[in-house]
């Protein structure tokens, strides 16, 4: 059984959001980030949000390539009603992209993988040799949050 809220009143209006503070401006989302790292119980909920949103695109990936293999095996070996079968994958494919696109605009998984990625290029750059790091072009390093950009 899951332990309760600590705060119902930011814990209601956290799962209205889908537990998705990416929109907020940083000065705003004070509160919230606070109430995640307190509340065991929204910080689980919001992982497995974020779960389902990255599992969506994963799906909806795997399903458009899938039907773009159908159709591929169709042009190759020609079957009768070929044509029609074409068709179908090709629709399954749009289906599929629209899918994709959709989820991608309607949650935060874009981000949170773009996080996840700098975050593992944080990593790798951490381990890196000071002779590497010290080649490294200066974008490079912004990007990863390094150095700051230079002041224009």
């Amino acid at each position: 059984m899951s332990k309760p809220c600590t705060d119902g009143v930011i814990g209601g209006i956290l799962a209205g959001w889908r537990y998705d503070i990416s929109g907020l401006a940083p000065d705003m989302r004070g509160d919230y980030e606070q109430h995640f790292a307190e509340c065991e119980r929204c910080r689980s909920r919001r992982r497995l949000h974020r779960q389902i949103d990255i599992g969506l695109i994963v799906l909806a990936s795997l399903s458009a390539v899938m039907f773009l293999v159908a159709y591929g095996a169709l042009r190759y070996y020609l079957p009768r009603h070929a044509f029609v079968l074409q068709l179908a994958a090709l629709a399954g494919f749009l289906v599929s992209a629209v899918v994709w696109v959709l989820v991608a605009i309607a949650t935060p998984a874009p981000t949170v993988m773009a996080d996840a990625a700098l975050i593992g290029a944080r990593r790798v750059h951490e381990r890196l040799p000071e002779a590497v790091r010290e080649r490294l072009p200066e974008e490079i390093k912004v990007r990863i949050g390094e150095t700051q950009p230079p002041a224009s």
